[in-house]
């Protein structure tokens, strides 16, 4: 599946920005999707993640609350709402497709780096910059 993200841009502390990622080259529901951010000279991290069906949710605990992720599978894409932004948000934000597995069929798990790597696929990053 081949991922595009959109949506980053340049906004103030305490603004809200709405990331979408569009998947096209196979079933969009066979996949969980995810978002990860990286910010310069740190290792990307996993931010969320959302189940085939949208009905499963995974929020790392420094954005639960103030991001929110979802999924539309008629449109083939996910989106990553994010409000109250701080300057340390500021990083690219990564799109991911995880294919569906036994273990995460019902209910969905934090993502792993390596396992996006082996098995699933990245979106480009789009940059998202944040003002104090």
């Amino acid at each position: 599946v081949q991922l595009v993200e959109s949506g980053g841009g340049l906004v103030q502390a305490g603004d809200s920005l709405t990331l979408s990622c569009v998947a096209t080259g196979d079933t969009f529901s066979t996949y969980n999707m995810g978002w990860f951010r990286q910010a310069p000279g740190k290792e990307r991290e996993f931010l969320a993640a959302i189940g085939w069906s949208g009905g499963s949710t995974y929020y790392i605990d420094s954005v639960k609350g103030r991001f929110t992720i979802s999924r539309d599978n008629a449109a083939n894409t996910v989106y990553l709402q994010m409000n109250s932004l701080r300057p340390e948000d500021t990083a690219v934000y990564y799109c991911a497709a995880d294919p569906i597995t036994i273990a995460t069929m019902t209910s969905v798990l934090p993502m792993a780096e390596d396992e996006i790597n082996e098995a699933g696929s990245w979106g480009q990053g789009t940059q998202v910059t944040v003002s104090s």
